[in-house]
């Protein structure tokens, strides 16, 4: 009886140590769950790679495309501003002829003082308002005559009327004037005016523009006055005197 006990506690002994505990098979199952995915993570990592090595291939030609349009684009914006440049030179060309052409012609339209040798002198620097002589059409103004009694810079500026001020639009670099007498100044370019501008001239030097009083209607001053500059008639000298300069402007104005 006692050999039969024993016998059977050996065998179910052995039965249960060849049996495997269900925890190691739940560890086990997990592993190889992991196993697999760490499988599938490697080949999406080199799929990964396999792309970056292609985008990086497609950036470098991409930059290499870029490069052959940029020095294709730099060589055509240098070739086109150096034509614009020619054209824009022989039109100016043509321009600056065609106002030579009308200017020794005596075609160009004029508003100013006749350019005749007058009785009186300004002692100083002068700026002069003439409201006499205001232009009468839109058009440009190409530039200005005198008829100088000394040489010295002249300054032409253009003033707008507004109430009772005028405004200076446009003011001229001071242009020399190269000897005496009846002289046609250039300006570098035509300037656009309106009907009712006023012109002003600032005379740098003593002695350049003779004058007769009792002929018109020159307002003046001895400050210059720049492109913003504000000037009312009635705060300057020479209301009463009705003073005619020798000096005008130059220009085309439309047709009526």
């Amino acid at each position: 009886m006692l050999r039969t006990t024993l016998l059977l506690l050996c065998g179910s002994v052995l039965m249960w140590g060849c049996q495997t505990p269900p925890d190691i098979k739940q560890l086990q199952d997990k592993n190889g769950a992991l196993q697999h995915q760490l499988g599938q993570a490697k080949e999406t990592i080199r799929t990964l790679e396999n792309d970056k090595q292609l985008l990086q291939q497609n950036v470098a030609e991409l930059e290499r495309v870029k490069g052959i349009l940029g020095q294709e684009k730099s060589s055509r914006v240098v070739e086109s501003t150096h034509l614009r440049g020619e054209v824009r030179r022989f039109v100016q060309s043509q321009i600056d002829t065609l106002k030579q052409f009308l200017l020794a012609s005596n075609l160009l339209d004029y508003v100013g003082g006749e350019l005749v040798k007058r009785s009186n002198l300004d002692t100083k620097p002068v700026l002069i308002l003439d409201m006499y002589n205001k232009v009468p059409r839109n058009g440009a103004i190409t530039g200005v005559g005198a008829y100088f009694q000394d040489v010295g810079t002249v300054s032409v500026k253009v003033l707008r009327p507004i109430d009772d001020k005028f405004v200076v639009v446009w003011a001229s670099s001071p242009i020399t004037v190269p000897g005496k007498g009846i002289q046609q100044l250039q300006f570098p370019v035509s300037v656009g005016v309106e009907q009712g501008d006023v012109l002003a001239y600032y005379l740098a030097s003593p002695r350049m523009v003779s004058f007769d009083t009792g002929t018109g209607d020159t307002r003046y001053t001895a400050s210059d006055i720049v492109v913003g500059g504000v000037l009312k008639p009635s705060s300057m000298s020479g209301g009463k005197e009705k003073r005619a300069y020798s000096i005008g402007v130059n220009g085309l104005l439309n047709v009526k």
